[in-house]
C-alpha cells in the first residue's frame, strides 16, 4: 500500500480549516456581536450556547464512522462552513441580524464540530501510523495558529474597515465576507491536495463496519482497558488551562488598578501574534519530534512539565507587576512553547485512546470530553479570578494541574508508542 502521500502538503491546512471557525464562532463572535451593540448579557448566553455542539459531537461521530468517507465529510462540512460565513455577512446589514446571524452560526458549529471529527479520522486512517507522532506536533501547531489568525488577523482587519468607514456594520459585514471567501480557497486547496487513497482503509474494513451500529460503537469506547481512569485524565487534565485561557487576555489588558498589566490590545495582538507564534509553532513541531524519535513513554510527564511550569511566570508578572514590557514578552514566549511543546503528548496520548475498529468515533469520543473538560471550569473562571484576585488566581490555575499530571503517571500504553519505525 502507497504510504508517501505528500503529508506536508495536506495537514497543515486541513487542520487549520478545523481551528479557524472554531476561532470565528466561539472568540470572534464576541467582539462582533459588542460592537454591533448587542449586551453583555445577550453575547454571554447566546455565543456560549454555540460551544455546545463541539461537546456533544461525539452523539454523530459514529454517523460519520459508518456512512461515506471522511474526505467526503470534510469537504462538504468545510463548503457549508464557507456558505455560513458568506450568509453572516450578507445578513449583518438587515434587521434582526442578531437572531439571523446566530441561526447560520449554529449550522457553522455543527458543520464544524462535523468537520474536525472528519478530520480526525482522515488522518488515522491515511497517515501510516509511524509518521503521527511526528505529525500530531504539525496538527496542533496549525489548529492553534488558525485560532491566533482568528483571534489576531481577522479582529484586525475589522478594526481597520472600522475606522476606515467609521461604520461597525458596513466593516463586520465585510470581514465576514472575506472570511467567508477564504474559508471557501481553503476547501478548493482542500480538495486538490488531501490524498484519494483513504478509499482503500476504508474498503479493509468495511466488512467490519457493516456489523457495526451506533450502539456497538458507544459500547466499545466504554469497554477500553482503564476507561475510568482515561475518562478521569481527559477531564482533569485542562482544568488549569482551561481558566488560564479565559482570563489570561483580560490579565493582560486590565489596568495595574484591577491587578493586571495595563498592556492596550494592540500590545496583545504583537506579543501573540510574532513572538508568541514563533515559539508555538517551534514547541509544536520539537513536540512531534521528541515523540516520534524516542516514543511517547519517554517524554510525556517532561512534556506535561513544560506545558504548565510557564504559569509559574504569571503568577510572578501579577505579584510584582514589572513595568518592562520585556518581562511579560518572555513570560508569553514560554507559554506559548510550553503550550506546543506540552499538549502533543496529550494528542498523541488521545489517539492512543482511540487505537482499534471505529477509531474516528473513539477519538471523537475522547475529544468530546475534553471539550467538557474545558468549558465547564471555563464557565467559572471569571467567577473564581474576580473572587480570588489575579495573583491568587494563577496560583489556584497552577494547583489545578496538579490532579492531572498524578493521573498521568497511572496511565498504560505501548512502551514505544509515537515511536517512529526505523524502516525505511
Amino acid at each position: 500500500m502507497k504510504t508517501d502521500n505528500k503529508p506536508w502538503f495536506w495537514i497543515p491546512l486541513l487542520n487549520f480549516a478545523s481551528g479557524l471557525p472554531y476561532a470565528i464562532i466561539i472568540s470572534v463572535s464576541v467582539i462582533m456581536y459588542k460592537n454591533l451593540g448587542i449586551s453583555n448579557e445577550d453575547i454571554g448566553v447566546y455565543t456560549s450556547l454555540l460551544y455546545l455542539p463541539w461537546v456533544v459531537k461525539p452523539l454523530w461521530s459514529p454517523l460519520i464512522e459508518l456512512v461515506g468517507t471522511k474526505r467526503k465529510w470534510f469537504l462538504s462540512m468545510q463548503l457549508l462552513i464557507s456558505i455560513a460565513f458568506l450568509l453572516v455577512g450578507f445578513a449583518i446589514p438587515f434587521n434582526g441580524f442578531f437572531i439571523l446571524s446566530l441561526a447560520i452560526f449554529w449550522v457553522a458549529a455543527f458543520a464544524s464540530a462535523s468537520n474536525d471529527i472528519a478530520t480526525d479520522g482522515f488522518y488515522l486512517l491515511v497517515l501510516p501510523e509511524d509518521k503521527q507522532s511526528f505529525f500530531i506536533g504539525i496538527r496542533s501547531t496549525f489548529y492553534r495558529l488558525s485560532m491566533l489568525a482568528g483571534n489576531g488577523l481577522v479582529v484586525l482587519f475589522a478594526g481597520y474597515l472600522e475606522h476606515k468607514y467609521g461604520d461597525n456594520t458596513k466593516a463586520w459585514s465585510y470581514t465576514m465576507i472575506c472570511v467567508g471567501l477564504l474559508m471557501t480557497f481553503i476547501t478548493a486547496y482542500n480538495f486538490i491536495f488531501t490524498p484519494k487513497n483513504e478509499i482503500n482503509a476504508v474498503a479493509d474494513t468495511k466488512e467490519k463496519h457493516q456489523n457495526q451500529n451506533f450502539i456497538t460503537v458507544f459500547i466499545s469506547f466504554f469497554k477500553k482497558k482503564q476507561i475510568g481512569l482515561i475518562l478521569a485524565f481527559i477531564l482533569v487534565f485542562r482544568l488549569g488551562e482551561s481558566q488560564l485561557l479565559k482570563m489570561l487576555t483580560p490579565f493582560l489588558l486590565d489596568g495595574k488598578e484591577l491587578g493586571g498589566m495595563g498592556l492596550d490590545t494592540e500590545a496583545v495582538g504583537i506579543i501573540y501574534g510574532t513572538f508568541g507564534v514563533g515559539a508555538l509553532t517551534l514547541g509544536g513541531i520539537l513536540g512531534g519530534i521528541a515523540i516520534s524519535k524516542q516514543s511517547l513513554t519517554k517524554w510525556m510527564f517532561p512534556m506535561f512539565l513544560t506545558m504548565h511550569l510557564p504559569i509559574i511566570g504569571f503568577i510572578l508578572l501579577a505579584f510584582f507587576h514589572p513595568t518592562s514590557i520585556y518581562y511579560i514578552y518572555i513570560v508569553v514566549i514560554l507559554e506559548q512553547f510550553g503550550y506546543g511543546f506540552g499538549f502533543t503528548a496529550f494528542m498523541m496520548y488521545l489517539i492512543h485512546v482511540a487505537e482499534g475498529e471505529s477509531k474516528t468515533a473513539h477519538y471523537a469520543l475522547a475529544t468530546g470530553f475534553m471539550a467538557l473538560g474545558m468549558m465547564l471550569p471555563g464557565m467559572l473562571s471569571g467567577y473564581i479570578q474576580k473572587y480570588l484576585g489575579y495573583d491568587n488566581f494563577f496560583v489556584w490555575v497552577l494547583i489545578a494541574t496538579i490532579p492531572g499530571l498524578i493521573l498521568s503517571r497511572f496511565l498504560t500504553f505501548p512502551k514505544d508508542f509515537g515511536k517512529k519505525s526505523e524502516e525505511v
